[in-house]
């Protein structure tokens, strides 16, 4: 007795089998994967936060050059993009719209800050002053 062999027709798709160890294979790579990548994601957003700071400063300090002073409290960072009747002003100093920090909360500003001059915060992941590690607020006077 001879066997006979089926033949795969190679238009054929995958079986169910194939399929559903593919799947487990890739669910085991995302389940070891998937951590290590969120670890990283925190610290990401807080050098994006120290480098919006830094980028703030650096407007401040032209905007102080121009017009003899930092924005007021009041004026907040929006003065780096819009005129708010000061003479010498030159702006806009930012390019682009005053961003969010990267948890989606406003940046507080400050004039005159606590080490004198401004002062610029963002209250990490939590939004609220003070707070540890992803809730541990980035300030302008500590970078």
């Amino acid at each position: 007795m001879v066997k006979q062999q089926r033949k795969r027709d190679p238009q054929a798709g995958f079986t169910l089998m194939e399929l559903l160890i593919v799947l487990v294979i890739v669910g085991l790579l995302a389940a070891l994967v998937g951590p290590v990548l969120f670890q990283r994601i925190s610290p990401a957003k807080a050098t994006a936060a120290q480098s919006q700071i830094e980028s703030f400063g650096t407007a401040l300090d032209t905007f102080l050059v121009d017009t003899g002073q930092y924005p007021t409290t009041e004026q907040g960072l929006a003065a780096l993009r819009d005129n708010p009747g000061l003479p010498g002003w030159r702006g806009p100093y930012l390019r682009k719209e005053i961003p969010v920090d990267p948890w989606g909360n406003i940046y507080v500003y400050r004039a005159p800050g606590r080490s004198g001059g401004y002062e610029i915060l963002s209250f990490g992941a939590d939004g609220l002053e003070g707070g540890s590690d992803d809730a541990a607020d980035i300030q302008s006077w500590r970078n």
